[in-house]
């Protein structure tokens, strides 16, 4: 285990490949950058791949949340990540998030657009946010107690390793056969979800409402223009499939992939293939902030394709 320290708090990391192509995960909420350790085994060498846990999540510091959670709002997780590059010597980086990492990546864009090259969204919450309930915070608080809990509700961001006809009321999900490798993964992931701290168990579901509610972030979607590639699973019963397409219809420089036969989570569902996207849009191509590439070749690709040949 590895933990770097940023700003206040110490956060946990991992690196896979050490290859001239920077690449920063963000994961999800209740989830650690443990997401893509499977994928990883089938990223391209050319990649170095940093993972770092939320504060509250995996092997990172648990901060008491304040009264109103705000030392767990999206902008802190945002300022954290980038304090997390300045450790690592990452000056700028391409991203892949994964659900809530999608709108922390956007914070990251308008506080310092000039670190990011390209970004990877899967499944991502959008810019426009999450109003939740207080019959969804309830769910929150009632998993945050019982580990059962927890392990029911979250085989919905994994849908397609289970069973279709076991997701009923009050009945635990049962895997499908001849996955037994994807299910020990989901079993390491639950362990280290129920773990969370109480920041964030309720700390996310309270600051996306805020976001959603003040629309300060979706007001100012015209400012994202890094390249951005959103995959969307068409299992997802988390991400709403509108919600996605309006996004990339608002970004300046987005498409979207919406992938049959997956749901929330192709970095556990499907790897390989998510793999497969991640080199497909990043391999070979070093991080340049927007508005930097010149004509024909740029330097940083002339750099890196030197690096490969000399």
């Amino acid at each position: 285990m590895a933990r770097i320290r940023a700003g206040d708090v110490t956060l946990g990391h991992r690196q896979w490949g050490s290859g001239p192509v920077p690449v920063l995960f963000i994961h999800g909420n209740l989830a650690s950058k443990d997401w893509i350790e499977i994928a990883a085994q089938w990223f391209p060498p050319d990649l170095a791949v940093h993972a770092v846990d939320w504060r509250g999540c995996g092997d990172s510091d648990r901060p008491t949340p304040d009264d109103d959670y705000d030392n767990y709002s999206i902008t802190q997780h945002a300022t954290d990540m980038l304090a997390a590059m300045d450790v690592l010597g990452l000056d700028c980086v391409h991203l892949v998030t994964h659900s809530t990492g999608g709108i922390i990546a956007a914070r990251m864009q308008l506080i310092a657009p000039e670190r990011i090259g390209r970004i990877l969204h899967l499944d991502p919450v959008s810019p426009m946010g999450i109003r939740f309930e207080e019959s969804s915070i309830a769910a929150f608080r009632a998993m945050e107690q019982s580990k059962q809990t927890t392990r029911a509700v979250m085989a919905n961001a994994a849908s397609s390793l289970f069973q279709a006809d076991s997701f009923l009321p009050g009945k635990m999900p049962r895997f499908r056969d001849g996955i037994d490798h994807l299910q020990a993964m989901y079993e390491k992931v639950i362990d280290q979800t129920f773990t969370a701290g109480h920041g964030i168990w309720l700390g996310t579901p309270l600051n996306l409402t805020k976001e959603a509610e003040t629309g300060e972030l979706a007001g100012r979607i015209g400012e994202l223009v890094h390249e951005t590639l959103i995959l969307w699973g068409q299992q997802d019963a988390i991400i709403l499939q509108k919600d996605m397409r309006a996004m990339a219809e608002a970004l300046p420089d987005a498409r979207l992939v919406e992938v049959p036969g997956v749901g929330h989570s192709m970095n556990i569902e499907a790897p390989q293939m998510f793999a497969g996207f991640v080199a497909g849009f990043l391999s070979g191509i070093l991080p340049e902030p927007p508005g930097t590439a010149q004509p024909g070749p740029s330097p940083s690709r002339v750099r890196w394709w030197q690096s490969r040949t000399a």
